[in-house]
């Protein structure tokens, strides 16, 4: 079954703060599949896991990319805490556990993830005659208007007090 692609060019609300975490793996040893292949499939249950919680877990949505060697998932989350506490669920102890037991330090097979807590404001968004896709499945979907035409009028960032004192 196909996307529905939305023509023309939209843009996310970009009104609540949110988390984008990155996690993946590299295959640094392409022989050694016993050691990689059970990090590789233990990305599918947790996603599936995360999608039928979403509400609950704090979890907005995702995109997975596969390279020869590197895969990434892009995931967007509600919260630092709903990160952090699904991090502490059972599946994905078990993966973790599973990962140091099988493959540890020996190098066949790395993992990776970044975590970037963006507030609100201070992301924007583009899409011209896609799917729903990346923030636009996270947040909501809009279409562009003369407010918000351009990246510095769809970025509205959160003002800090930049002001130095003198000593």
């Amino acid at each position: 079954m196909g996307k529905s692609i939305y023509e023309g060019r939209y843009t996310t609300k970009n009104d609540q703060d949110m988390v984008v975490f990155l996690i993946g793996m590299r295959i640094n040893k392409r022989r050694a599949i016993r050691k990689w292949l059970p990090v590789f499939t233990a990305m599918p249950g947790m996603i599936k896991e995360l999608y039928q919680n979403k509400e609950d877990l704090g979890f907005l949505s995702m995109e997975s990319f596969f390279g020869l060697r590197t895969t990434v998932m892009i995931s967007y989350w509600r919260s630092t805490e709903d990160l952090l506490a699904y991090s502490k669920g059972q599946k994905h102890l078990t993966a973790w556990k599973n990962f140091n037991n099988k493959v540890g330090n020996n190098g066949a097979v790395g993992i990776y993830h970044e975590t970037y807590v963006v507030q609100k404001g201070n992301y924007e968004a583009i899409y011209g005659n896609m799917p729903l896709y990346g923030l636009a499945k996270a947040s909501k979907h809009i279409p562009i208007t003369a407010e918000t035409i351009s990246a510095k009028k769809r970025m509205k960032p959160v003002q800090t007090n930049t002001a130095q004192t003198k000593p």
